[in-house]
């Protein structure tokens, strides 16, 4: 899917959207758009695309699945906080059943955030974001 910034605003950064549902991916995108801060989004739905992506371009937010065709959000948190090239990119898990096993991989990898999808809000990304976004 193709970058989507607002127009004529300033971008802070770019957001990886990492989410296989279309719904989800809309709904997503509808609550980042909601926020008072400015980024461009790229959606993929699958683990090799996000590391695709992660290698290509710079990314400042991760907005995560769990449930992936192809792995488990919670083991792809860990993958990143063992790359210095990511490891600094905050991360929001947003999953339909938050489980036990998922918050500890996430405390381990040091995730910003696990959400619910239906407690999912602007307010979860605004507070998870560093108060300078630089762009990794």
């Amino acid at each position: 899917m193709p970058d989507t910034a607002k127009p004529n605003a300033e971008i802070e950064g770019r957001c990886l959207i990492v989410e296989d549902s279309r719904f989800d991916q809309k709904l997503i995108k509808r609550v980042l758009d909601r926020t008072n801060r400015q980024f461009t989004t790229r959606i993929v739905s699958t683990l090799t695309d996000a590391r695709d992506v992660l290698t290509r371009e710079p990314v400042s937010l991760i907005l995560l699945d769990n449930n992936l065709p192809d792995g488990k959000g919670a083991n792809f948190v860990l993958e990143l906080a063992q790359n210095k090239d990511f490891a600094g990119i905050p991360v929001i898990i947003v999953s339909d059943w938050p489980s036990p096993f998922m918050w500890q991989k996430a405390q381990m990898a040091g995730v910003a955030c696990v959400v619910n999808k239906s407690d999912f809000t602007a307010d979860t990304i605004v507070q998870a974001l560093p108060v300078s976004d630089a762009v990794h």
